[in-house]
């Protein structure tokens, strides 16, 4: 029997302030790990939708893209279970915007931290994916593409 392959469409916001990421600290089936602003698409929107969607979730900041950091594909096997995930990341930078004070984090953020590029490194053992340090460097080598890169057709949109 033949498995059509799969990967799953996944968003970041990847967020720098001051020489430090906005990086989150969430429970997973491995513990407590440390990710990007980060989640899976949703139907109904584009890429960097879901980015905004995402970094608002996870970090109560709202967040608008301006550039495409770049696109990713990272393999993981869950130590517990075997399961074996691919991931296709659409990574987005962008301005952060106004925190919304009183809105209560996604299920599973513990918190949110800003980290210096030494601290992400020097933490990689609990990185959720290694796609959080190489995110981070592509960042520090000014790696930046157009919005436009990614096209949504209005069909996409129209799901909502």
């Amino acid at each position: 029997m033949n498995t059509r392959w799969k990967p799953s469409a996944t968003v970041a916001a990847i967020i720098a302030r001051d020489g430090r990421y906005l990086l989150v600290e969430e429970e997973t089936p491995e513990g407590l790990r440390l990710n990007n602003p980060a989640g899976h698409l949703d139907p109904g929107e584009s890429p960097a939708q879901g980015a905004a969607r995402e970094a608002l979730e996870e970090t109560a900041h709202h967040f608008v893209p301006t550039a495409l950091l770049g696109v990713y594909l990272s393999r993981f096997q869950r130590p517990a279970t075997g399961e074996d995930v691919t991931f296709l990341r659409f990574a987005f930078l962008g301005e952060l915007g106004a925190l919304e004070a009183d809105r209560a984090l996604d299920t599973g953020i513990v918190r949110t931290v800003w980290m210096t590029p030494d601290e992400i490194r020097a933490s990689a053992e609990r990185h959720r994916s290694p796609l959080v340090l190489r995110c981070m460097q592509d960042h520090l080598a000014g790696r930046r593409y157009p919005l436009e890169l990614i096209a949504t057709d209005l069909s996409v949109l129209e799901l909502k």
